[in-house]
């Protein structure tokens, strides 16, 4: 009993360390990066257009017209100063500019910036004249032979549609000095995948070569930085390479990021929710590249560069690409790996290391909700069926902890009859526990089982757009947001805001409390040290736990009502007595007075 007691207090101060690593250092580290930002881009704005003029798409890989545009302008100036084909489908709203054909004006018609329907729609892509300028571009690098080939300042003619919608794509066309016709088809799903195809005719009298890039730019960071649980920043899976994730902060301190050349894969860039990516065609290789540019306006680019291709006189060529711009929904991207046939396309979502335990998670929470309708009742029956998987085992736990209570008193007997001999003290334990079939550390593999499908729920709940403003009931109307009530303004009922440190909401309360009754089925530790850690705990992890995702805090809350359950039916078929009750008692009954 009293092995298993001290692993259970060496698991509850490891998980205590973990939240109190994020409720001491990561919040205030995420909310000083916030600040940071948001001072960058007040400078940023104050700049102006007075910021230097310099290449568009600096670097050997890309072309270097244009300039580097300073963040002058607000939204709506910046896109209507240039001509624009509308985009219109049932989840995205904006347009393509002909400049470029710059994908630089996108907005999710299906999320909100709040979990008000009334709040302003999610923006995603912005002109690069903006503070908030985000953008994807595709484009040539030529030669002489070639003459000019579209890049940044090229302004592309509308030649088929007037409007991209679902059913309805583009064609944009240029012809350079030398004959050569560039006609670009643009088309769409009903979600957030954009198919271009290029057609490249040779009308001059010479062979051409030119070379295919792609970038997705944005000159901002997220005012609100990722925490350690979650990756933000340059993502890709260039071929044989893997997956590679780039932090800003290593970009920015570093040479910029080459994988190396591939002919398979996708790059581009990734927030919590959102991401734009780029697939290049995947028959030519192609060189990778995440960097971070300072000269002029700072600015962040995953990009890749293709090999040459040769066009003979009178022939042609066609290159496609695929580019992803939107929100990250689960059985959406992977059901683009499937039918583009993207490499690890699933990875854009960042499952963790429990990739193994966090995908079927969710597939399985997923599933439920499809049926109930409500993503916290989800949790809940997700928690059922871990539970009964883990049932086994757990059964095990408590029946080997039930053995335990029951040769406590022959256990008393040894420590009584060897004293100080901690080595007899041992044997004799050691063969109590093989004459009464005892196996002392079976209660500790449930629990080992247990911490990576915690934190695998952990990850579902914090990485998943699908739990982003998703309600339970009642007050809880954002499952991946910590419960907005608080004890100390009495839910609501006083009129004035608490201080984030005091906000413990109604379900951390029951949470704690359910932790609390947990740790009551079984007897207090006659060590003064446990006994003080066991009563205080359920305190301190209310404390913690308040500022975690409301889903998390569900999920715990209903784990402890279930595991005490689960342990009373063990323990009665198993011929012990429940203590919860006598415990209680115990805990608020008059101590007696030690006899003088």
């Amino acid at each position: 009993m009293e092995k298993n007691r001290n692993y259970f207090v060496a698991i509850a101060l490891s998980v205590l360390i973990l939240i109190a690593w994020q409720f001491l250092y990561v919040n205030p580290k995420i909310e000083k990066d916030r600040l940071a930002a948001e001072a960058q881009q007040a400078q940023t704005q104050a700049a102006g257009s007075g910021t230097a003029a310099s290449q568009a798409t600096p670097g050997q890989a890309l072309p270097a017209n244009g300039a580097v545009p300073g963040a002058s302008e607000n939204r709506d100036q910046a896109i209507a100063k240039s001509a624009r084909v509308a985009i219109d489908t049932p989840a995205l709203s904006g347009s393509i500019n002909l400049t470029g054909a710059r994908f630089d004006d996108l907005k999710l018609k299906e999320y909100h910036e709040t979990v008000d329907d009334k709040s302003p729609l999610i923006t995603l892509f912005s002109p690069a004249d903006t503070a908030q300028g985000y953008f994807t571009e595709l484009g040539y690098i030529g030669n002489d032979a070639s003459g000019t080939v579209p890049g940044p300042s090229t302004v592309w003619t509308l030649a088929g549609g007037d409007k991209l919608t679902a059913s309805t794509p583009v064609t944009l066309s240029f012809t350079n000095e030398k004959g050569v016709v560039f006609t670009r088809t643009i088309s769409i799903d009903d979600h957030f995948m954009f198919q271009v195809t290029d057609a490249i005719n040779n009308g001059s009298t010479a062979p051409i070569s030119v070379s295919s890039y792609g970038r997705v730019t944005r000159f901002n960071k997220p005012i609100e930085p990722s925490v350690y649980v979650l990756h933000e920043g340059f993502i890709g899976v260039i071929g044989e390479h893997g997956l590679t994730e780039v932090a800003y902060g290593k970009v920015e301190d570093d040479a910029p990021i080459q994988p190396g050349k591939t002919t398979t894969g996708w790059l581009g860039i990734t927030d919590k929710y959102w991401a734009a990516t780029i697939v290049p065609p995947q028959a030519t290789p192609y060189e990778a590249k995440f960097a971070h540019f300072p000269d002029g306006r700072p600015r962040y680019q995953a990009d890749y560069k293709q090999d040459a291709i040769t066009i003979a006189p009178g022939q042609s060529s066609e290159l496609k690409n695929l580019v992803f711009a939107g929100a990250k929904q689960v059985p959406l991207v992977d059901g683009y790996e499937q039918s583009y046939a993207i490499p690890q396309f699933d990875l854009l979502i960042d499952w963790g290391w429990f990739y193994f335990i966090t995908k079927p998670m969710f597939k399985m929470m997923d599933f439920f909700f499809r049926y109930f309708g409500n993503f916290g009742v989800a949790i809940l029956m997700t928690t059922v069926v871990v539970k009964l998987l883990f049932f086994p085992l757990a059964s095990k736990q408590y029946a080997s902890m039930a053995n335990m209570k029951k040769v406590q008193p022959k256990m008393e007997e040894l420590k009584k009859k060897h004293g100080d001999d901690r080595m007899a003290l041992q044997q004799g334990m050691m063969a109590l526990y093989k004459e009464e079939k005892i196996n002392p550390i079976a209660g500790c593999w449930p629990i080992l089982l247990q911490i990576p499908v915690f934190f695998a729920l952990y990850k579902v709940i914090y990485v998943t757009i699908e739990m982003r403003h998703a309600p339970f009931f009642g007050w809880i109307q954002d499952l991946s947001a910590p419960d907005p009530t608080s004890l100390f303004n009495l839910f609501g009922l006083l009129p004035f805001e608490v201080p984030a440190m005091l906000m413990i909401g109604v379900w951390p309360l029951i949470m704690g409390i359910t932790m609390f009754l947990q740790m009551r089925m079984n007897p207090t530790p006659p060590d003064p040290t446990q006994a003080m850690l066991f009563t205080w705990m359920p305190v301190v992890f209310t404390f913690m736990l308040a500022t975690f995702p409301a889903g998390l805090v569900i999920y715990w809350a209903w784990n402890n009502t279930l595991s005490i359950t689960q342990q009373a039916f063990i323990m009665k078929r198993q011929g012990v007595k429940v203590e919860l009750f006598d415990n209680l008692k115990g805990l608020f009954s008059k101590k007696p007075k030690p006899a003088e």
